[in-house]
């Protein structure tokens, strides 16, 4: 359907309503475009269920498909001389792109809104030892529109050692797990690092899973390092995951610091009206300063001052103190849903975020980027454990993983995890798609307070 609409509007605008029917070649062109459309989608494998629904490769195998057709058509009329009207073509298969990404963005939206709902879900066997059962339950757990349904899991010892695990029911040991998918009807077998499921044991297991529907899922020992960054690589006749290094330097920072402070600039001119109201809004409501400026943690461990617009009284900072007992933060950050410091107007700029606009001027001076890691004071430093200081290694961000992820609602064994994710993980792409989130985050107000 999107590329007949598309075929059809590239008609008419190449033609015009006066010419339908006096082009019967481009007619039928426009009306024949879904099934060269499909036909690319196909070679581009965007119908493979492992690339649909989640992550950006669905959307990017559309890009190849719509660049391999577009290649195609001009190879074609160039080797056999066909006189192609372009402004068809030009409008027709970017049109037809476009409105497939939108489709199937928003077909994702839904099935990810009724996963949710607990509707389409794959049924799924952990196995491994209880750790990593554990931590991998709380993942899918926290992220329940995979579409993955934990029924039970498979454990040493199997059912001897415990009728339940973590809330599982134990359905067997890691030598019943066949048996148990055949029983069960499992979808889905997530197999986590074991030395009882050494090679030769795995293969033997995938062999044996053949025969039933369920697909494999080994967790590799890293989990927090993404696909991009892991190649197999045949080493010495072996297939060899091979970790590439984070992008930390080189010319794709540059362009990331370019990029923030180009934009951090145009932002800043873009919503000077609005910065100028909220600033009164403060300053009127309220005494004592319109911004709140604070010390915070930056890249390598450098301090500086970052900017808020005041939204709680004046010396809010000092009373910390005597509320640390009612803190209903994650035993770290100290949070606190009615926190009796913050003002009327405070109140709105933290539900809709308003209050860190400021931070923009921080991303001018190149103190903060866009998109980083949330930026920590020095008493929450001093509390980091080892993997948390990786965070220094990025410039801390205006949103982030955390932005997108809950905010305050997040547990600190959660925001050690997504900001160290970030970190490893860190790409041009992953930066567009938090900000794109972050417009979501922001208007549901979830974690602010």
């Amino acid at each position: 359907m999107c590329a007949l609409v598309a075929g059809l509007i590239g008609y008419l605008l190449r033609f015009g309503p006066a010419g339908v029917g006096s082009e019967i070649a481009y007619l039928a062109a426009a009306l024949g475009l879904p099934v060269l459309w499909l036909a690319a989608m196909l070679l581009g494998r965007s119908y493979e269920e492992r690339f649909l629904w989640v992550g950006a490769d669905e959307f990017r195998r559309v890009f190849f498909a719509a660049a391999l057709l577009l290649a195609t058509v001009g190879t074609v009329s160039w080797a056999l001389k066909l006189d192609v009207a372009r402004g068809f073509v030009v409008v027709a298969l970017p049109l037809a792109t476009l409105l497939t990404l939108v489709q199937r963005y928003a077909q994702r939206q839904r099935l990810h809104r009724a996963r949710q709902q607990g509707h389409f879900q794959q049924t799924t066997l952990l196995v491994g030892h209880r750790a990593g059962v554990e931590a991998l339950h709380a993942q899918i757990e926290r992220e329940a529109y995979h579409g993955y349904h934990v029924i039970g899991c498979a454990l040493p010892g199997g059912r001897d050692a415990a009728a339940q695990f973590d809330g599982l029911p134990v359905l067997g040991d890691l030598t019943e797990v066949v048996d148990v998918v055949r029983g069960f009807e499992v979808d889905t077998v997530a197999v986590l690092p074991s030395p009882e499921l050494d090679g030769p044991a795995l293969r033997r297991l995938g062999w044996d899973l053949e025969d039933t529907r369920a697909e494999l899922l080994l967790a590799p020992a890293i989990t927090e390092v993404a696909g991009p960054r892991v190649r197999i690589r045949p080493v010495a006749g072996l297939p060899l995951l091979h970790v590439e290094r984070p992008e930390l330097t080189g010319v794709r920072r540059l362009t990331k610091a370019t990029f923030d402070r180009s934009s951090a600039i145009l932002g800043i001119l873009a919503i000077a009206p609005v910065l100028i109201a909220l600033a009164l809004a403060v300053k009127v409501t309220s005494s004592g300063p319109v911004f709140f400026r604070q010390e915070r943690v930056g890249k390598d461990g450098r301090t500086f001052g970052m900017l808020k617009f005041r939204s709680m009284v004046a010396g809010a900072d000092r009373m910390v103190a005597a509320l640390d007992e009612q803190s209903e933060g994650n035993g770290v950050l100290f949070k606190m849903k009615d926190d009796p410091r913050v003002t009327r107007v405070g109140k709105v700029l933290r539900r809709y975020s308003l209050d860190e606009l400021p931070q923009l001027f921080n991303v001018v001076r190149g103190d903060m980027s866009l998109v980083g890691p949330r930026p920590p004071l020095q008493s929450e430093v001093e509390k980091y454990g080892d993997d948390m200081h990786r965070r220094f290694l990025v410039k801390p961000g205006l949103t982030g993983l955390w932005q997108v992820s809950g905010r305050s609602d997040l547990s600190w064994d959660d925001s050690v995890r997504i900001d160290v994710r970030y970190v490893e993980n860190w790409s041009l792409t992953v930066d567009f798609m938090i900000l794109w989130k972050t417009a979501g985050a922001v208007l549901r107000g979830s974690g602010a307070y």
